[in-house]
């Protein structure tokens, strides 16, 4: 018997908590909507459904959990601010339906602009197609988005995914079986490129989004994230910037000539991440680009052929 077979509701019982949850929603400052995309998540209602109330009329409605175990876990949506991700278990990212919890950071919209920088950076070189088909790496994989986003944009290419968190790696790996990219994938526990150290030079690719704001800034986040995402893929040391120099001082020896390096960062970063890559020497063509905002979030380089 499934979960939903075994929480089974009347359309009326639901009705009666959507319409409570949307008024403790607003009474709580939490955007409405989330109400409507935890019941499309964990009740399985479309969106039609819910605007027209037609579902009130239903006799059983099946639920992923029972209306009591929501119940709960919507309270603590309203008074810890337990990301709503987290009580659904899934996100959506790019075209994939992710599995969450709170081993691993909620995949934010604008880390998808990764994978479109990977792309078109590809696209652009003069090696692209040894670059499609090659190695490519996701440091720091959390919930495997990044990797699988590489997995799915280069489907001649293996994906290697790292990870110092065994949770993370699980989660990781069972979004790669969930999506059917498994089979082009490479998981590992381990610091960053350590490893992968039987590749060194071969990679036509790293991706990552590092931990990279400063450990000062991060109590004064907000309480969705500083409360309830994991510390370890958020606090980059004192400037935010000891994840990103690591990176870029052992990424030359990883990647091949041409090989693409590229991060995300926080705004504000753009200058000294620059000057970083610059003052290390391996590096060119180093690029900067902003997110849907505006924000300088994204840097981008190339291992310097003859640098290796």
């Amino acid at each position: 018997m499934t979960n939903r077979q075994a929480n089974v509701v009347s359309g009326l019982q639901l009705w009666q908590w959507r319409i409570k949850a949307n008024q403790a929603a607003i009474a709580h400052n939490i955007p409405i909507v989330e109400v409507d995309w935890l019941l499309q998540e964990i009740a399985g209602l479309d969106r039609l459904a819910l605007r027209l109330e037609s579902f009130k009329d239903c006799s059983e409605v099946p639920m992923g959990l029972s209306l009591d175990k929501l119940d709960q876990l919507w309270q603590r949506r309203l008074g810890d601010r337990l990301p709503v991700q987290y009580i659904a278990g899934v996100t959506p990212w790019r075209n994939f339906r992710l599995t969450v919890s709170s081993a691993v950071l909620i995949p934010r919209p604008e880390t998808e602009c990764l994978i479109d920088l990977a792309v078109a950076a590809v696209a652009n070189s003069e090696s692209a197609l040894q670059l499609q088909q090659g190695h490519w790496v996701d440091l720091g994989t959390g919930s495997g988005a990044i990797a699988l986003g590489l997995a799915d944009a280069f489907p001649e290419a293996t994906i290697h995914a790292v990870d110092c968190s065994l949770e993370a790696l699980a989660i990781a790996q069972q979004n790669a079986q969930n999506t059917g990219l498994v089979d082009r994938m490479r998981f590992y526990q381990g610091r960053w490129w350590e490893p992968l150290t039987l590749l060194k030079g071969q990679f036509s690719g790293m991706v990552s989004n590092p931990p990279y704001i400063p450990s000062d800034i991060v109590p004064t986040l907000q309480p969705e994230v500083v409360n309830h995402e994991p510390h370890l893929a958020l606090d980059g040391g004192a400037d935010g910037l000891d994840a990103i120099r690591h990176l870029i001082e052992v990424a030359p020896s990883y990647l091949r000539p041409e090989g693409i390096w590229l991060i995300e960062m926080m705004a504000g970063q753009a200058e000294a991440v620059q000057a970083l890559l610059l003052q290390q020497g391996s590096y060119s063509n180093i690029q900067i680009h902003s997110d849907l905002a505006g924000i300088e979030r994204f840097a981008l380089a190339e291992i310097a052929r003859g640098m290796v």
